[in-house]
């Protein structure tokens, strides 16, 4: 991302001691939002959900919107401690292992994505691939702690979209609640990968909006609508509470388990799914070069099939 392009790029301010400062990097081609949170008080921070950029239609890849997250993190003196996913991705490339190998620092996830590579296994019909202990250093528990800087982080399990998602609650006021909400006037994000629950989701919602009212909640996608200029990444409990599309006012269960069902049974896959999870569940390396010295993804043909009416 060039610097002329970074009116994608919006800062969210510390409120004061104990709270993060957060930037959002916002990914056009895939609609991800990237972020780099950080501590005021020490200058130390993290990455969380970062992209690789992948182009589907030549099989080709690039680091240009997650270098932007290192340029802003060198010019605003913040030191990357840690690289941070919250599921392992359908519609971007991680870009974990990339960081790691660049920077030199842990990445992490949840520990249930050993359970999603099972399932992929056996979808992509690898049954030695993908070894989540080798290629993350930490996979993190429901109620797991750690620490940025001085800022404390809470792990939640809030899984739903994956049986794995996980959400990071970072200090006193920010929670990046990966593929669960989107902004209110979207509502929440779909539920019907290999694994996903909209009943779950419902749960996991619900556990979020029980954190405090002025929580920011940083969001992991926006497309933009018809009615807004622009993407937008951020709200915060109480606004998603009150006003969310699919489950604001108190919207029961049941309800929005139609809702959601009925909304994804018109959506097709994400065009980069099959290749991206290949590597994804490998923190975003290419599986290993074959004698050529190139490597190959694998794509299972009809195991997907498009539903027609």
């Amino acid at each position: 991302m060039k610097e002329a392009d970074l009116t994608l790029t919006k800062t969210s301010p510390s409120s004061g001691k104990g709270s993060a400062e957060v930037t959002g990097f916002y990914d056009e081609p895939t609609g991800s939002i990237q972020y780099l949170v950080s501590d005021p008080e020490t200058g130390k921070g993290a990455v969380i959900d970062a992209v690789t950029g992948f182009d589907p239609a030549h099989a080709s890849t690039d680091t240009q919107s997650v270098d932007a997250i290192l340029d802003h993190a060198e010019r605003s003196g913040i030191t990357i401690e840690r690289i941070l996913d919250t599921h392992p991705h359908a519609d971007h490339l991680m870009a974990s292992a990339w960081l790691k190998q660049r920077l030199g620092v842990e990445n992490a996830i949840g520990e249930k994505v050993i359970e999603i590579a099972e399932l992929w296994r056996d979808l992509y019909h690898l049954p030695d691939a993908f070894d989540p202990q080798r290629d993350f250093d930490h996979l993190f528990a429901d109620g797991d702690r750690f620490e940025i800087g001085s800022l404390p982080v809470r792990v939640m399990l809030t899984p739903g979209h994956t049986l794995g998602s996980i959400t990071y609650v970072v200090g006193s006021d920010a929670a990046f609640v990966n593929d669960t909400f989107m902004q209110p006037d979207v509502g929440t994000s779909r539920a019907d990968f290999p694994g996903g629950s909209a009943a779950t989701l419902y749960d996991s919602l619900q556990a979020i909006l029980a954190l405090g009212d002025e929580t920011r909640l940083f969001i992991g996608h926006d497309y933009g609508t018809d009615e807004r200029d622009g993407p937008e990444w951020e709200s915060t409990v109480a606004e998603q509470r009150r006003d969310n599309a699919h489950i604001g006012g108190g919207v029961s269960r049941a309800a929005y388990v139609e809702t959601r069902e009925s909304r994804d049974r018109t959506l097709g896959l994400p065009d980069r799914m099959l290749h991206v999870l290949q590597m994804n569940l490998q923190a975003g390396l290419a599986p290993s070069p074959e004698d050529d010295g190139h490597s190959y993804l694998k794509i299972p043909l009809n195991r997907f099939p498009k539903e027609t009416s």
